[in-house]
Protein backbone atom coordinates (compact mmCIF):
# COMPACT_ATOMS: atom_id res chain seq x y z
CA UNK A 1 0.00 0.00 0.00
CA UNK A 2 1.36 3.73 -0.78
CA UNK A 3 2.37 6.30 1.93
CA UNK A 4 -0.18 8.40 2.56
CA UNK A 5 1.31 11.74 2.33
CA UNK A 6 -1.76 14.06 3.04
CA UNK A 7 -0.59 12.85 6.99
CA UNK A 8 1.96 15.45 7.73
CA UNK A 9 3.05 17.65 10.26
CA UNK A 10 4.00 20.35 7.89
CA UNK A 11 0.95 23.03 7.96
CA UNK A 12 1.14 24.43 4.34
CA UNK A 13 0.06 28.14 3.36
CA UNK A 14 -3.66 28.55 0.85
CA UNK A 15 -1.30 29.80 -1.67
CA UNK A 16 0.86 26.61 -1.52
CA UNK A 17 -2.16 24.75 -1.87
CA UNK A 18 -3.72 26.08 -4.32
CA UNK A 19 -1.62 25.80 -7.43
CA UNK A 20 -3.54 26.94 -10.48
CA UNK A 21 -7.41 26.66 -11.74
CA UNK A 22 -7.97 24.12 -14.51
CA UNK A 23 -9.43 26.44 -17.25
CA UNK A 24 -10.94 24.30 -19.72
CA UNK A 25 -14.21 23.78 -21.25
CA UNK A 26 -15.07 20.57 -19.55
CA UNK A 27 -14.28 22.76 -16.74
CA UNK A 28 -16.10 26.03 -17.88
CA UNK A 29 -18.98 23.69 -18.01
CA UNK A 30 -19.36 22.67 -15.04
CA UNK A 31 -18.73 25.57 -13.23
CA UNK A 32 -21.70 27.09 -15.48
CA UNK A 33 -23.81 24.59 -14.46
CA UNK A 34 -23.09 22.96 -11.45
CA UNK A 35 -21.08 25.58 -9.62
CA UNK A 36 -18.41 22.91 -9.53
CA UNK A 37 -14.43 24.88 -9.66
CA UNK A 38 -11.63 22.35 -10.55
CA UNK A 39 -8.12 23.45 -9.22
CA UNK A 40 -4.64 21.52 -9.55
CA UNK A 41 -3.99 21.33 -5.66
CA UNK A 42 -0.74 20.06 -3.61
CA UNK A 43 -0.17 16.80 -3.77
CA UNK A 44 0.16 16.94 0.37
CA UNK A 45 -2.97 18.71 0.71
CA UNK A 46 -6.07 16.57 2.37
CA UNK A 47 -9.53 17.93 1.65
CA UNK A 48 -9.90 19.66 4.55
CA UNK A 49 -7.07 21.79 3.87
CA UNK A 50 -8.38 22.95 0.29
CA UNK A 51 -11.58 23.68 1.78
CA UNK A 52 -9.56 25.68 4.31
CA UNK A 53 -7.48 27.28 1.29
CA UNK A 54 -10.65 27.83 -0.83
CA UNK A 55 -12.47 29.36 1.36
CA UNK A 56 -9.49 31.90 2.44
CA UNK A 57 -8.90 32.64 -1.03
CA UNK A 58 -11.85 33.78 -2.61
CA UNK A 59 -14.35 34.33 0.04
CA UNK A 60 -16.87 31.83 -0.81
CA UNK A 61 -18.19 29.02 0.60
CA UNK A 62 -17.35 25.25 -0.13
CA UNK A 63 -20.15 22.55 -0.04
CA UNK A 64 -17.73 19.40 -0.94
CA UNK A 65 -14.16 18.63 -2.14
CA UNK A 66 -13.43 15.54 -4.44
CA UNK A 67 -9.95 14.65 -4.89
CA UNK A 68 -8.15 12.66 -7.82
CA UNK A 69 -4.33 11.54 -7.96
CA UNK A 70 -3.20 11.62 -11.78
CA UNK A 71 -0.44 9.76 -12.80
CA UNK A 72 2.25 11.61 -15.05
CA UNK A 73 2.26 9.88 -18.76
CA UNK A 74 5.34 8.38 -20.19
CA UNK A 75 7.01 10.26 -22.76
CA UNK A 76 9.64 10.21 -25.15
CA UNK A 77 12.95 12.59 -25.70
CA UNK A 78 15.32 11.02 -28.30
CA UNK A 79 16.05 7.69 -27.37
CA UNK A 80 15.02 8.00 -23.31
CA UNK A 81 11.61 7.25 -21.95
CA UNK A 82 10.34 9.36 -18.84
CA UNK A 83 7.07 10.19 -17.85
CA UNK A 84 5.57 13.78 -16.51
CA UNK A 85 4.70 14.65 -13.05
CA UNK A 86 1.98 12.85 -11.48
CA UNK A 87 -0.55 15.62 -9.76
CA UNK A 88 -3.55 15.73 -7.62
CA UNK A 89 -6.66 17.16 -8.64
CA UNK A 90 -9.39 19.16 -6.63
CA UNK A 91 -13.01 19.48 -7.89
CA UNK A 92 -14.53 22.22 -5.63
CA UNK A 93 -18.68 22.51 -5.17
CA UNK A 94 -19.60 26.14 -4.08
CA UNK A 95 -22.91 27.30 -2.53
CA UNK A 96 -25.48 28.09 -4.97
CA UNK A 97 -24.80 31.63 -4.00
CA UNK A 98 -21.54 31.88 -4.27
CA UNK A 99 -19.31 32.30 -8.07
CA UNK A 100 -15.60 32.51 -8.38
CA UNK A 101 -14.68 34.97 -11.36
CA UNK A 102 -11.29 33.43 -13.08
CA UNK A 103 -12.90 32.67 -16.42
Amino acid sequence: MAKDKTKTKLKLEPHQIILRPMVTEKGYHKAERYNSYTFEVNRMAGKDDIREAVEQLFDVKVVRVNTQNRKGKPRRTRARMGSTKSWKKAIITLDAEHRIDFF
